[in-house]
């Protein structure tokens, strides 16, 4: 059995709130022991800025494997200059991490500049060569920022990720592939994807309302109405022996 501990949307800036959760939720994770992997899908940063980069390799730090992916707020050249310790560059960031009991493959779903989301072609080849290639023998989880299809957010469904037939197509050729872990909605959601469990972490910065939801106390972005008073929350996917897969929905208080 391996545990992964999923996040996303932490949403670093310069004021004391988002560090705040961001911290909250780490420090949870880092308590606990027999965590595989700790996967952080997309925007770290609120900005994009190198100082935002540097609070965020700061708040990440963790005895865990760590792995994480862009988002439409992070910018490539700083997260890879600010983040990974990498020459700055514009190309998409895709990374692979293995550790005992799985392989992590995160993939650039990022647009610069746009809040909807595209793997671009040179990310579907290399991933397509990645789950070839690498430890073989073990399970992967494929992770990535925009959720490939409709969540029943009207907001958040309008800045998805499109083109979607062609990432289904790449992974219809590794059975090996057992989830896929993505973020941008704001909202805890468990769909499916391509015939494989498509595990949409809520966000940590804040949560995004159904449209069916009450008023409460708001704030507003591309995604849509946010309710930001509900506390940070993550999701832990425990793999079993026989295969199969369980997630598990974990609010962090204050």
């Amino acid at each position: 059995m391996i545990a992964i501990a999923h996040l996303s949307d932490i949403h670093i800036d310069d004021g004391p709130r988002s560090r705040e959760r961001a911290a909250r939720v780490m420090s949870y994770v880092n308590g606990l022991s027999h965590v595989d992997a700790v996967v952080v899908t997309g925007d770290l940063a609120d900005n994009g800025t190198l100082g935002e980069y540097a609070h965020v390799a700061s708040l990440l730090k963790s005895p865990h494997m760590t792995i994480t992916c862009p988002g439409n707020h992070d910018k490539r050249a700083e997260y890879r200059a600010g983040l990974l310790g990498e020459p700055a560059g514009d190309a998409p960031v895709n990374q692979v991490m293995s550790t005992p009991g799985a392989v992590y493959v995160s993939l650039d779903s990022s647009i610069p500049g746009r809040p909807n989301g595209l793997i671009a072609d040179e990310t579907l080849a290399w991933l397509d060569e990645t789950l070839t290639s690498a430890d073989t023998r073990k399970p992967a989880f494929v992770c990535f920022h925009h959720p490939p299809v409709d969540l029943g957010v009207p907001a958040v469904d309008r800045i998805r990720q499109f083109d979607e037939s062609r990432l289904a197509e790449v992974l219809s050729r590794h059975s090996r592939v057992t989830a896929l872990l993505c973020g941008h909605a704001h909202t805890g959601a468990i769909t499916s994807f391509a015939g494989l469990p498509l595990l949409v972490a809520p966000g940590v910065v804040s949560t995004t309302l159904l449209p069916f939801e009450p008023s409460g106390t708001r704030g507003w972005d591309e995604g849509g109405p946010l309710d930001l008073d509900a506390p940070p929350s993550l999701y832990f996917h425990i793999l079993h022996d026989d295969g199969r897969l369980t997630s598990h929905l974990r609010v962090v208080p204050a």
